[in-house]
């Protein structure tokens, strides 16, 4: 009899005929459950099966479908020749593709008749992250609420998974104080007085050494016959500024014209990126160095002449971005003319002129004229569509409503009044919760989301915070459906898509658990805070720009760029944006040096780095303080990158010996070697150790280096069905030719985030839909979102 070898049997399991398209339903029960007794269940089943995997429960199909997951582990390893393991009784070739046809068969059969099932999600509350950014796009506050809050749960590796997001009676309690803070801050019902400010000449600019000694009688001059810039001017000086604000702006002169007629005085506004600003021509008239862009607010003419007779010149500064200065300038003298001089004793600037905060106009706009009853609603209608996220029902707005005039009656003032009735809304579960409102709570029967409910899913998805008008205009006019591929593109673009990178990626990756790992100060002394920030830093930039330049995703896993501020490229020992090494001569010149906190994109020269593999962040939460951690980092690619997460180690298996003696006869990986002769363990680290050799050329916090104490480092390693390899930029290319694998462990990370909730069997099918079209459209991350987004699960639900 012939038996099977791992290439061909892996080869025949590749190219095998299926059998799913057989009229009947493939049975598992005689065929299937005799290949186990023969060839599993000694190992597998059981009291103590091994590696924790029983396949003693798998009699029939129906048992198959439900652990899918389970089962494409048991196909892998048979294709790859690990079961039955060496020593064993082996299938022939025959037998083992013939069971592995039938596996298939029945999940083929299984997906091809299940009713499309886009699962149930538990009703969410807002986490911290997403009340925090909704309060903030609601009600126009910068501020955070959620400082005092307890920390919410994690499931499925997230923070947003509706299941374990539970409300406690301490929750809520600061949700009501919350409540009144946010409103009290967003809301100013007795607004104080405007700011003043008043600043004497003598302290404004051109400065210098010699500019007060100029002034007379707390006046400062500028001539047309001055020398120097601190007597030509503009006088000037520079303000804070609220963007959305008028001011008034004034000043005290006199002038002494030389021929006795009023001399010009033109009042500007100066401003990097000012809008509408005065050609040059005009203000090629004035004297001295005139900053620009400027406009000119307006021109004056001054007559008096004499100190007790100076006069205000007062104008209006509307709102406008980018303001910067405020300057007084006269025109340059004609040729031949006599000199003037216009003396100036202070400038001084009031406002903002309506001293309410932006988020009170905002919130409180009202058609001019309305009665107060009007007004109410008016104010009311758009505030709670916003805060519910949802059309506002008759009885919802006439609940708000009395609470306003319940405070009207008390004496309180309007602005008072809607306070108090946004606060109720405030405490809402309609607010709290992500509420998908459904009037057949227990039916089974699938339905499609109303436009509203889309609309949540999509912003929370994306931006972790609320829907915005766009979004909720298009789903009062019911076209959000119809415009899902453009409203994906849009929010992709906007700078609350980083939310996506903060909360999805940083999660799925693990790396946030940096901030409570502290490796030994003696070991690694240059391992400080902002070293720890920037290794995070690096990694939200770098898969930021995945997003923002809709790069392929397989980019993640390896990419020729990354960004480095001076901590970090001394930690990596690169020199400049070319990523040529410190202290060698330049590969590729004209680099520019990195310098400071600010972070480069730097092009990288080899594959020792690139992706997120090799990334310091990655590697130092997958070490122990004072060593690498092969185990660590091989289980890490495994379950976060390849969605093969080997099972948790046996409770009796003792930790490997850090006393000084064996750490000092023998390298980390003969330890490990070593300790992997124990049979309970062999099965599982010959899966992760491999991996994680070849990432040994990088130590405990994510620096390069050829030795381990007084050992070479060996980064080679070899997969049980044969394959080689050594090094980063080799293990790079072992998991790049496994992009399916990635992909899939990606999907199911990202709709697990979008959806709230666990994947489950019958989400398989989508999943593999969402696979198998990605390499159509070379994997972009916009892609990947939009088959997400438009998928059965995302925009469908069903009851219990």
């Amino acid at each position: 009899m012939m038996h099977l070898t791992t290439p061909t049997l892996g080869l025949l399991l590749l190219v095998a005929p299926s059998i799913s398209a057989a009229a009947e339903a493939p049975d598992f029960g005689k065929a299937g459950r005799a290949y186990l007794q023969q060839h599993c269940l000694k190992c597998h089943g059981g009291a103590k099966p091994k590696a924790g995997l029983s396949l003693e429960p798998f009699r029939d199909s129906s048992s198959l479908v439900k652990q899918r997951k389970t089962w494409d582990t048991v196909l892998t390893r048979i294709a790859k020749g690990e079961m039955p393991p060496k020593g064993q009784p082996q299938p022939s070739i025959a037998e083992a593709v013939a069971f592995t046809d039938l596996v298939k068969a029945v999940f083929d059969h299984a997906d091809r008749n299940a009713k499309p099932d886009p699962g149930r999600v538990t009703m969410r509350r807002l986490n911290r992250v997403e009340y925090r950014n909704t309060v903030r796009d609601l009600m126009g506050v910068q501020f955070d609420p959620t400082a005092d809050f307890p920390s919410d749960d994690i499931g499925h590796g997230f923070d947003n998974i509706g299941d374990v997001l539970t409300l406690s009676p301490a929750l809520m309690e600061r949700y009501l104080a919350a409540a009144e803070s946010i409103v009290s801050q967003a809301i100013m019902p007795d607004p104080p007085p405007v700011i003043k400010r008043r600043l004497a000449s003598i302290y404004t600019e051109p400065a210098s050494g010699e500019s007060a000694k100029l002034a007379v009688n707390g006046f400062r001059p500028m001539s047309t016959d001055g020398k120097q810039f601190i007597e030509l001017g503009p006088i000037n000086t520079p303000y804070n500024w609220e963007s959305d604000s008028d001011y008034i702006f004034r000043t005290r002169v006199y002038a002494e014209s030389g021929n006795g007629k009023p001399l010009k005085v033109t009042l500007l506004l100066h401003g990097n990126g000012l809008p509408n600003p005065s050609p040059d021509a005009e203000l090629n008239t004035l004297l001295g160095n005139v900053q620009r862009p400027a406009r000119i607010l307006k021109t004056f003419l001054v007559a008096a002449n004499k100190r007790e007779d100076a006069v205000i010149l007062e104008v209006h500064v509307p709102a406008a971005p980018n303001r910067h200065r405020m300057m007084i300038a006269i025109d340059k003298p004609a040729a031949g003319g006599p000199h003037s001089k216009l003396w100036v004793e202070y400038l001084a600037l009031d406002g903002p002129l309506d001293p309410r905060p932006a988020s009170h106009r905002q919130l409180l706009a009202v058609t001019p004229g309305k009665p107060q009853a009007e007004q109410s609603r008016e104010v009311l209608s758009r505030f709670l569509r916003r805060t519910f996220r949802q059309p506002v029902t008759p009885d919802e707005l006439s609940r708000s409503i009395r609470l306003v005039d319940l405070a009207l009656a008390e004496g309180d003032k309007w602005e008072s009044a809607i306070q108090f009735a946004m606060q109720a809304a405030l405490c809402s579960p309609k607010f709290l919760f992500r509420m998908e409102l459904d009037n057949q709570p227990r039916s089974p029967q699938v339905r499609t989301l109303d436009e509203f409910q889309l609309a949540s899913r999509l912003s929370y998805f994306l931006w972790s915070t609320m829907p915005d008008d766009t979004l909720l205009d298009l789903a009062e006019k019911k076209q959000l459906t119809a415009n899902l591929d453009t409203q994906v593109r849009r929010m992709l673009a906007d700078p609350r898509a980083s939310s996506l990178v903060q909360n999805f990626v940083m999660q799925w990756l693990q790396v946030k658990r940096i901030e409570f790992i502290s490796p030994d100060g003696q070991l690694f002394p240059t391992f400080n805070v902002k070293l720890r920030e920037a290794m995070l830093r690096e990694t939200e930039l770098f898969v930021e720009s995945i997003l923002r330049e809709d790069r392929s995703v397989l980019d993640l896993i390896d990419a020729d760029f990354t960004f480095l501020n001076e901590p970090l490229a001394q930690h990596y020992g690169i020199a400049d944006t070319n990523g040529n090494t410190i202290g060698q001569k330049p590969q590729t010149p004209r680099g520019r040096q990195i310098k400071g906190q600010q972070f480069q994109r730097v092009s990288l020269q080899d594959r020792t780095r690139g992706g997120l593999l090799t990334q310091a962040s990655v590697l130092t939460v997958t070490s122990n303080p004072t060593r690498t951690s092969p185990v660590k980092r091989g289980r890490w690619v495994l379950e976060q990158i390849l969605g093969a997460p080997p099972p948790p180690p046996p409770a009796d298996v003792p930790e490997l010996s850090e006393e000084k003696q064996v750490v000092s006869t023998a390298s980390l990986r003969q330890r490990m070697e070593a300790h992997r002769r124990n049979p309970a363990c062999a099965n599982c680290h010959a899966k992760m150790d491999p991996i994680g050799f070849a990432l040994e050329n990088f130590n405990a916090v994510g620096a390069f280096r050829t030795t381990d104490g007084d050992f070479d480092v060996d980064a080679t390693g070899e997969f049980s069905d044969g394959t080689k390899f050594s090094g980063p930029a080799e293990l790079k290319t072992i998991v790049m030719q496994r992009k399916e694998e990635f992909t899939r462990c990606l999907i199911e990370k990202m709709l697990t985030y979008a959806l709230g909730r666990g994947i489950e069997f019958y989400d398989r099918p989508t999943v593999e839909k969402i696979v198998q079209s990605l390499p159509a459209q070379q994997y972009k991350f916009s892609a990947l979102v939009a088959q997400i987004v438009k998928c059965d699960a995302f925009r469908q639900r069903r009851g219990e």
